[in-house]
């Protein structure tokens, strides 16, 4: 996988925008298992808003992977341990990984790898969406870059 973000003078597949609409399924935090990683600055914040000391907020919700944490996962299905039925019960301390979907490199390294993300996110090519523009996702993945820890 090419892990080097675009440049806005590069020319990419997307350069014209994608379609995307957020429809608020909830799919994008179910499913499969995975890896949502939190900085230090997304664990106090999300600690504070839960009202919880750091320590008891890391073991409740925390787990550590390669030296880094991401948050926990319910063990039956793998959904998102914040995830209530489609609603984020700490949607406005979302960690930037959740903040910059679907824009994450994998999802648009190419038009068939956009296709792929869009059969589990019914937003993607939405027939209601606007399209985002080439600015808007080169932003995003910049974000998750120097957001998200490595």
């Amino acid at each position: 996988m090419n892990d080097k973000l675009p440049m806005a003078e590069d020319k990419k597949w997307y350069d014209k925008g994608l379609k995307f609409k957020c429809t608020g399924c909830g799919k994008c935090c179910t499913g499969s298992p995975g890896f949502v990683w939190v900085s230090a600055e997304e664990i106090v914040s999300i600690a504070n808003f839960l009202k919880l000391s750091i320590s008891n907020f890391k073991k409740r919700y925390l787990r550590v992977v390669d030296n880094r944490f991401c948050l926990t996962e319910r063990k039956k299905n793998y959904d998102c341990i914040f995830l209530d039925g489609k609603k984020c019960t700490i949607y406005a301390h979302r960690p930037t990984q959740c903040k910059t979907f679907p824009w994450w490199i994998h999802n648009i390294s190419s038009e068939a790898a956009w296709q792929e993300a869009g059969k589990d996110c019914e937003g993607i090519n939405h027939p209601d969406g606007q399209i985002v523009p080439f600015e808007t996702i080169t932003a995003e993945l910049n974000k998750q870059q120097e957001e998200t820890p490595l």
